[in-house]
């Protein structure tokens, strides 16, 4: 049987001189010989065994767990492979995190090493158990804070006071955070969803606007409810009918008359708000404890319109809509 020297053994199988005497030292491949001269020589077999060796190297073993595999019959590969599984997946998550700061850092636009090491010092904080720690961290981050990771820590903060820093540092934030946070609407997670539209509510200008006349198409009802009550007290007249909608379910109805009440602030509106809560009553299929809230609502739109609703539901068959209507009509004379 042929047998080769170790140096043709690297050459054959791009494994140094030194890695095999240490894989040697190892117990893990041993020559099948020597030379007259104390040369090691390799067999046919234990090149093979290299190969296998380096095989199993690839795939992320140690060279202990590699000795068990190639020696041990009771080692088995489903286990073996399980524990790489999981080991890489490990490596995976802490390599896309530390990606993901990077990127972040990177966004931030650092000028020097300080402003790295500022940002690297709010995304620790922002990871830290204690809400003081998080709540403080935000306050102080100031206007260069990385608008991505704020989001993602509004969309997952349950601390209310935390969650509120979060919020008015998003509103001092550029538009990025506006797009972040549209996305989060879309969120299969509720509480994400609900998160998300309240930072959308706090942010100033037309492009949050925009944004939230989106969200009044929102399947999620606690999400239109949201934005419906920022667009009526910023008077968008598009969200009057959920506004309706959140009255008649009984889903902060208070906030939601408030908004109208709001929007009603010239007679042709709150003329028009007035015939739409009408037309609500009038429906058959609206039940009793919603008529009484639209009822209700219509104690702070102003003009004769909403007075003449009040004296028509003062006598209306339900007694309680009827006393409602007459108690709002003696506040409006009081008035």
């Amino acid at each position: 049987m042929r047998t080769v020297l170790i140096g043709e053994v690297s050459r054959r199988s791009g494994v140094s001189a030194r890695m095999l005497r240490h894989y040697e030292s190892l117990g893990l491949v041993r020559p099948s010989g020597r030379t007259g001269s104390g040369y090691r020589e390799y067999s046919a077999e234990d090149i093979r065994r290299i190969f296998h060796i380096e095989s199993l190297r690839s795939l992320g073993l140690s060279l202990r767990e590699v000795g068990r595999a190639l020696d041990d019959p009771g080692f088995t590969p489903s286990a073996l492979v399980g524990d790489l599984i999981r080991r890489t997946l490990d490596r995976i998550a802490a390599e896309t995190d530390l990606l993901t700061q990077l990127r972040r850092i990177h966004a931030a636009d650092p000028v020097g090493w300080a402003d790295v090491l500022q940002t690297v010092a709010l995304l620790q904080a922002l990871g830290s158990t204690s809400a003081d720690v998080r709540q403080r961290a935000v306050l102080s981050s100031g206007d260069e804070a990385p608008v991505e990771a704020l989001v993602e820590a509004a969309l997952s903060e349950t601390e209310p006071s935390v969650a509120g820093a979060l919020r008015w540092a998003l509103a001092r934030s550029d538009d990025g955070a506006r797009a972040l946070l549209a996305e989060g609407l879309g969120s299969p997670v509720a509480a994400v969803r609900e998160r998300a539209v309240q930072a959308l509510v706090e942010l100033p200008g037309d492009g949050a606007a925009a944004q939230l006349r989106v969200a009044l198409a929102n399947s999620d009802a606690v999400v239109r409810g949201y934005a419906a009550v920022a667009l009526g007290t910023r008077g968008e007249a598009e969200a009057v009918p959920a506004l309706l909608d959140m009255i008649v379910e009984g889903r902060n109805d208070t906030d939601a008359a408030d908004a109208l009440s709001v929007l009603a602030s010239d007679t042709p509106t709150a003329d028009r708000i007035t015939t739409r809560l009408v037309d609500r009553l009038a429906d058959g299929a609206t039940e009793a404890p919603a008529r009484g809230r639209l009822t209700q609502a219509l104690a702070d739109i102003p003009g004769t319109t909403a007075s003449r609703a009040l004296v028509e539901l003062s006598h209306d068959e339900d007694p309680a809509v009827a006393l409602t209507a007459a108690y709002l009509l003696q506040l409006r004379d009081t008035r």
